[in-house]
């Protein structure tokens, strides 16, 4: 499904609020037309997504500092991408959770999150109907003081999730790594870029024009000027750069 930027009235909506989310602050969302229904992405801030396809909802890293869980819809799947408190809330897990929940975890959380299916870096399974694809999510060039990457290698995970004739690719805390790279036919694409942790507009740029996805939002962007990878992929016209509200 590689039109989408082509044909924007037809394919989405942009930046409507959620009648389900009264109460709180509203949140942006994009609407695209996929095989299998209507998905409507919302952005929820910072590395917290959630996906809805019909009646079946994804909560990707919910945490409550990013939301009040207690107002959002339960969910059908949750996906953490690795055990950092930004990103992994056991809480907010729990507010979401209802009786046929399923969670995917990275190795980094195995053990931390009850009844949760342990993904291992590129490992594939059908879960609660999608098929997904753990990808390494990891650090080459960013260290903490003593050396150590802050995302070492085979502890996270991003997720390709498949909609239908869509495939949405959720790279949690991560640099442009040679397996992002080699990705293919990615139509949506979520990628981090706030330094020290994950990584700057140059290496968005450089992951974004190896595998070229048709829509590319930045997120987890943290203070990082969101306008400097819109203007080094300028004059990329097959890669449609939305920046939306997700320091």
């Amino acid at each position: 499904m590689r039109s989408l930027p082509l044909f924007p009235g037809i394919l989405f909506l942009i930046m409507t609020p959620s009648p389900d989310l009264a109460g709180q602050t509203q949140f942006q969302e994009d609407t695209f037309s996929t095989s299998a229904g209507q998905l409507t992405i919302t952005f929820i801030g910072h590395g917290t997504l959630m996906f809805t396809l019909g009646n079946q909802v994804i909560h990707v890293d919910p945490v409550g500092q990013e939301a009040d869980y207690s107002l959002l819809p339960d969910a059908d799947l949750v996906l953490v991408t690795h055990e950092h408190g930004d990103h992994l809330d056991l809480d907010a897990i729990a507010e979401i959770s209802k009786g046929d929940t399923k969670v995917v975890v990275s190795r980094s959380c195995q053990g931390r999150v009850e009844g949760a299916q342990v993904m291992e870096n590129g490992d594939t399974a059908t879960v609660a109907g999608f098929p997904l694809e753990a990808v390494p999510a990891y650090n080459i060039v960013n260290m903490r003081s003593e050396g150590a990457p802050y995302h070492p290698k085979g502890n996270g995970n991003g997720y390709i999730i498949t909609f239908g004739d869509m495939r949405v690719y959720v790279a949690g805390d991560t640099e442009n790594t040679p397996e992002m790279k080699a990705l293919k036919n990615i139509d949506v694409a979520f990628l981090p870029m706030n330094l020290p942790y994950t990584m700057t507009p140059e290496m968005v740029a450089d992951a974004a024009r190896a595998f070229r996805p048709a829509v590319l939002y930045p997120y987890h962007f943290g203070d990082t000027d969101t306008q400097e990878l819109v203007r080094l992929l300028e004059g990329e016209e097959d890669i449609d750069v939305r920046v939306r509200e997700m320091g």
